[in-house]
């Protein structure tokens, strides 16, 4: 019987990178049972393994399996981290108003109206996953994905900050590769990866 990873996510962006990472490793991901109907914890760590063990450890406690929760975002060098942990809601922390279709797009605006005029424009995806069961964290795991800031948005592929972040040696951004692509490269995936040799003491 392969072994049973319950996600404490609904987002099928991360439901699909976790499935694709955990191909022909015989673990199964599955969302956690039930999860629409428990209520969300207060994501109030400052630290993406923070968020991570808090999210895990809570939704753990309402399975008798295993949790798998990630916190995940951007990191942008030249704004010292930011939006980090709080990239689902930058735009909204900051009362930004723009004529936007989606919270993504909204974020993505905001977040050119904050590199206005900066010429530095490294920044990274990160991932931390933690694995818990029984309210007790047992493994985190830790993958990221280095590029740029453009200063207009590029493809309609993905979701969140793909459309600017820009990967120099593909000359493309996330939004404009393949899926194949985005799953060898997600910052997820990489962290799925390196969690793997720990499942194996499960």
């Amino acid at each position: 019987m392969p072994l049973t990873l319950y996600t404490a996510t609904t987002n099928p962006g991360k439901l699909r990178d976790f499935s694709i990472a955990a191909t022909d490793s015989g673990i199964l991901i599955q969302p956690l049972p039930n999860l629409h109907a428990i209520p969300a914890p207060e994501e109030d760590q400052p630290t993406f393994a923070g968020n991570a063990r808090l999210k895990a450890e809570y939704y753990s406690r309402h399975t008798s399996g295993y949790v798998l929760a990630d916190d995940s975002g951007l990191e942008v060098v030249a704004l010292h981290g930011e939006p980090g942990v709080r990239s689902a809601r930058y735009a909204q922390d900051a009362n930004f108003t723009a004529a936007a279709s989606s919270t993504d797009e909204r974020n993505n605006l905001y977040l050119l109206d904050r590199m206005n005029g900066i010429a530095q424009r490294s920044a990274r995806y990160r991932c931390v996953l933690a694995l818990a069961r029984a309210g007790k964290t047992l493994f985190t795991a830790d993958g990221r994905v280095e590029g740029e800031i453009l200063t207009t948005p590029r493809g309609h592929g993905g979701f969140g900050y793909d459309p600017l972040f820009f990967l120099p040696e593909l000359g493309a951004t996330m939004a404009e590769i393949s899926l194949e692509q985005k799953h060898t490269l997600s910052h997820r995936g990489r962290a799925f990866r390196a969690l793997l040799p720990q499942l194996a003491n499960l």
